[in-house]
């Protein structure tokens, strides 16, 4: 359990500033009401977060306290994983823009996803012809669902630069996993050391000046304990500039999930979600695949020569 006592103070993990002034929302969490969800992927809204900061400096919003690294371990490897289903949608989309990105890749050998879950986007990588492909996921949970041939390819661990050898992946994904990572920028500069000369990294992230988190205020799922800093298009562009990235892209991304997902992502009552998903299973729509753009986008970059 993440305890206040175990919380330690951060300036902005990106840019460095220690201008605490502009505060966007003060922190808003029950250590009673965390349990097995609450660090887990694609769960329902619980509307806790830490206290967050503007940063004049790179317009990151951060988390001004977190919890110690040695927490934040426990709790995502202890967290729970019910998206299997969501989790396939979710990474069939994002192989939609794998096209693109192998055009300028060195080659299709070495791809790491960080954050791979069950391993859902492994699979999509091995059906594109990728070989030696890895994969990093803290959380025990999702591992137990993956495939057979996918589940010795995930090493069950926070992503560590050192783990892997430098400039041995053409390819490395991180997809709404930046947002969890307690140092960004180190994190960052580790990705960019194990690519290949030429090698890109891909990442989705969450777009807090996005229309989606405009229109439903701290309502809107992205504001969630699990979420240390939330990026704009402009600190994200800061933050992969520092790191050495070159041909920075930013597009948005349009997903498909179940109908039944987006229910329970809007801040409706428990009470009225669980009706309105009754009643589209009883008519035969909660499985109806929609495209919605959620508020999120796709950062592409690619290494120096």
């Amino acid at each position: 359990m993440i305890k206040n006592s175990e919380m330690t103070a951060r300036s902005c993990p990106v840019c460095g500033s220690s201008d605490q002034l502009n505060i966007f929302t003060e922190s808003n969490f029950d250590q009673e009401k965390i349990n097995e969800f609450t660090f887990a992927s694609r769960k329902l809204p619980d509307y806790m977060h830490y206290r967050l900061v503007n940063c004049p400096g790179c317009d990151l919003l951060y988390a001004s306290l977190i919890p110690q690294p040695d927490s934040l371990t426990k709790a995502y490897f202890e967290a729970s994983f019910d998206s299997v289903q969501e989790a396939h949608y979710a990474s069939r989309t994002y192989a939609g823009f794998l096209s693109g990105i192998m055009r300028r890749l060195p080659d299709l050998e070495g791809a790491l996803d960080i954050g791979a879950g069950d391993g859902a986007f492994l699979e999509e990588l091995i059906a594109r012809g990728f070989s030696r492909v890895a994969g990093v996921e803290p959380s025990k949970a999702p591992l137990t669902f993956a495939k057979d041939k996918i589940r010795p390819l995930i090493k069950n661990s926070v992503f560590r630069g050192e783990d892997f050898p430098k400039e041995s992946f053409s390819l490395v994904t991180c997809f709404q996993t930046l947002e969890h990572m307690r140092q960004p920028l180190e994190s960052c500069r580790s990705i960019y050391a194990l690519l290949k000369p030429k090698g890109a990294a891909f990442f989705i992230c969450h777009n807090r000046r996005g229309l989606c988190a405009k229109i439903m205020g701290l309502k809107s799922p992205i504001y969630d304990i699990e979420h240390l800093q939330l990026f704009s298009k402009k600190s994200i562009g800061i933050l992969l500039e520092k790191c050495g990235f070159t041909g920075i892209k930013i597009k948005p991304v349009f997903n498909y999930y179940p109908l039944q997902y987006w229910v329970r992502l809007f801040p409706f009552s428990a009470k009225l979600k669980s009706g309105l998903v009754s009643w589209l299973r009883k008519i035969k729509l909660a499985q109806a695949p929609i495209m919605l753009a959620a508020g999120n986008f796709a950062v592409i970059c690619y290494k120096k020569d």
